[in-house]
């Protein structure tokens, strides 16, 4: 599928561009469309401007409150609990994370959960906040739509519930770790869908058991846990501690964003943040990170292995190579959104001239 490159400041702009003409607040916009931005600079794009024609689509529909009041409403030395207001998730998740890096400063340690919050992009982004503070992040979240039943069930009761976590390095890049607990996360199944590609084996199977190939057909079926039972009961419990815990929607409470632009989700996060200096030198910790970085990317190879990569570094290369290059979109996503901006009557995307038409990605 041929892709055609935009610059990042470009796609931030556009996208601020869309939730300002539906009605948000500049720097409400400006904010939501630097992290969306930034999922694609990071390769994230099942996560990143895929989900404006989405979001909009909630926003018209009522379903997202474009004036949220997002406040604390249980709070201690190490701790809160952020209620949302129903307002565009990245909003909701930023200022608990602000919250608990406050809190982390004279605490040592702080988790700050949500609730009435929505959709908030990928995890990663507020796992590494912290690092900018000589901090490192863990972060927690129930998933928008239930895709995973539980293990050896047929219900779908539970989300892909993903776990991130950012831990800083010196010289070295940090180690952020993004995972979903299912074997892929359904962000990914749409991107697929939208490329016109097909899944992989084992990311889904149909209610009969069988393989489920076709992106398209995604709800007929559900998405398999990673490693089986285990991640089933992974999944549970990132679900009690990111949704049960502070208040928020978990089993058969989840609304399904994908299908429902208008009930209020409740979705709920959390963010866990550890202050390096409540523990020693956080220098003498980032050269500990970094010599282990070395250890394991220059130990001993399998036959055949080019590479042995810790976990970030290739969204780490993506960030550095798409900021130089442009973001990746597709042809397809591309004619869609260029139809959405003539809807919303804001300018349509305009991509880099290519420079090589054979390019293809």
């Amino acid at each position: 599928m041929t892709a055609r490159h935009v610059p990042h400041d470009a796609l931030r702009r556009f996208i601020a561009s869309a939730f300002v003409s539906q009605g948000l607040p500049a720097a409400d916009a400006g904010q939501v469309a630097q992290l969306m931005a930034d999922a694609d600079l990071q390769g994230s794009d099942g996560h990143g401007v895929i989900r404006l024609p989405q979001y909009i689509k909630r926003i018209r529909a009522g379903g997202i409150n474009k004036h949220p009041d997002i406040r604390v409403v249980h709070e201690r030395a190490a701790m809160a609990v952020v209620h949302g207001d129903n307002g565009m998730g990245h909003l909701v998740v930023s200022k608990a994370v602000d919250i608990a890096i406050e809190k982390a400063r004279s605490a040592g340690v702080a988790w700050v959960g949500t609730r009435y919050s929505n959709h908030a992009g990928p995890a990663s982004l507020y796992a590494r906040k912290p690092l900018q503070h000589d901090m490192l992040g863990l972060y927690f979240a129930v998933g928008n739509a239930n895709h995973l039943p539980p293990w050896g069930g047929a219900e779908m009761l539970l989300s892909t519930n993903p776990i991130a976590a950012g831990i800083p390095g010196g010289d070295e890049p940090p180690v952020v770790l993004d995972m979903a607990t299912t074997v892929a996360a359904y962000g990914k199944v749409k991107a697929k869908a939208k490329r016109g590609e097909p899944m992989p084996e084992g990311w889904m199977i149909d209610r009969q058991g069988r393989p489920l190939l076709d992106p398209t057909r995604a709800g007929e079926g559900f998405l398999l846990p990673i490693g089986e039972h285990k991640g089933y009961g992974l999944a549970l419990i990132v679900g009690l501690l990111a949704g049960t815990l502070g208040g928020a929607a978990m089993g058969r409470d989840v609304i399904d964003f994908n299908a429902d632009h208008v009930s209020v989700t409740n979705t709920g996060q959390a963010i866990l943040v550890i202050d390096l200096a409540a523990f020693g030198d956080p220098a003498r910790f980032k050269a500990q990170v970094d010599k282990l970085v070395r250890d394991i990317r220059g130990s001993e190879r399998l036959p055949g292995v080019e590479r042995i990569w810790l976990p970030g570094e290739q969204s780490h290369d993506k960030r550095q190579r798409y900021a130089r290059d442009g973001i990746p979109v597709s042809a397809v996503l591309l004619d869609e959104l260029n139809t959405l901006a003539a809807d919303l009557g804001i300018a349509p995307l305009t991509p880099l001239a290519p420079l090589n038409p054979e390019v293809t990605a």
